[in-house]
């Protein structure tokens, strides 16, 4: 069984469980960089002490994060339990990558004003949805029309982190933006039924379900890409969603552009999002809801940050030292 066989099936393992495209690749490089680690041998030939060997190296000699260690770990199990049907015994003590301990980085409300007063106009709306609607980077990428929901002011979030739906709240402020941006992208999907596209990627088997649902108005991308491309899995000219790096480089520059002095991203929008609720007193609960944590314990780091520094502690400098 050739190397390259095996990785066909891994892919066709991983599409059939309809595990997203990132995933896929993400898994393919890992089973691939491991494979190579021990000489190119078969994975049929190795066994739990080359896997604990390998992913120690990861962590001492890479120094990788403790995050990718354990996508690397999540990729090579699969391969062993899913595709080569092989029951691993206990892993050996494995040397881990330390996760270190961080509080989120987060935008005051000064500089979310600062940061919204200069980031370029293409990019506004999408960040609006990160801060207003605490999305992460490729949920809101990934939004279609028929999740949005102007009467209720809410936006239905759908396969979001670990698969999971849940509701958030729509910003009163951007909905007449909103409006107007669909406007324009419906022309730009009616122009590409011209053409004899418009179609979209529709996730697992709703495409054989129903057949010309990926044409219809309600599916399509509230950010699509300007130019269409081809889907790598089906060889289809389609308009995917807008690439998440453009929108990364539109925030990185505009907090410079801001003078911010703090190394944040798309995801400290989130971050803001969340502690600027608690700062104006909505409960614990409700953030959760909002953010879409299955723990409450993931929501209450937000708290520890509330709790930091010049919110709750006076200095004794202002009371022994007069400048």
């Amino acid at each position: 069984m050739s190397k390259i066989k095996l990785l066909d099936q891994v892919r066709n393992s991983l599409i059939t469980r309809h595990y997203s495209i990132r995933t896929e690749e993400a898994y393919l490089h890992w089973i691939r960089n491991f494979i190579l680690f021990h000489n190119k041998k078969h994975p049929i030939d190795l066994n739990e002490k080359h896997i604990s060997e390998y992913l120690s190296y990861l962590a001492v000699q890479k120094n990788v994060a403790a995050s990718t260690q354990n996508q690397a770990m999540s990729a090579i199990l699969y391969l062993y339990r899913e595709v080569l049907k092989t029951n691993l015994d206990d892993l050996p003590e494995i040397k881990c990558a330390k996760k270190p301990a961080k509080l989120p980085l987060v935008f005051s409300k000064n500089e979310i004003k600062l940061l919204f007063l200069v980031i370029d106009e293409k990019y506004r709306l999408m960040a609006g949805l990160l801060y207003g609607s605490g999305l992460r980077l490729m949920e809101c990428l990934r939004l279609r029309i028929k999740d949005i929901d102007f009467d209720y002011k809410q936006i239905q979030v759908r396969d979001g982190k670990g698969s999971k739906d849940r509701i958030t709240t729509m910003p009163q402020s951007i909905i007449s933006a909103l409006k107007t941006h669909l406007e324009r992208v419906k022309h730009i999907h009616k122009n590409d039924l011209q053409e004899g596209y418009g179609g979209v990627y529709l996730p697992f088997a709703l495409q054989r379900k129903y057949p010309n649902a990926n044409k219809e108005w309600g599916w399509q991308y509230v950010f699509p890409s300007e130019k269409r491309s081809i889907d790598p899995r089906s060889d289809l000219e389609r308009r995917h969603h807008l690439d998440e790096a453009v929108l990364q480089r539109a925030v990185k520059k505009a907090i410079r552009k801001a003078h911010i002095n703090k190394p944040g991203s798309c995801h400290t929008l989130r971050h803001s999002f969340a502690t600027h609720l608690l700062e104006d007193g909505y409960d614990i609960r409700t953030v959760q809801e909002l953010l879409g944590h299955n723990d409450v314990r993931t929501t209450m780091i937000y708290t520890h940050v509330l709790k930091k520094g010049g919110l709750v502690v006076k200095s004794p400098f202002d009371s022994v030292v007069q400048v």
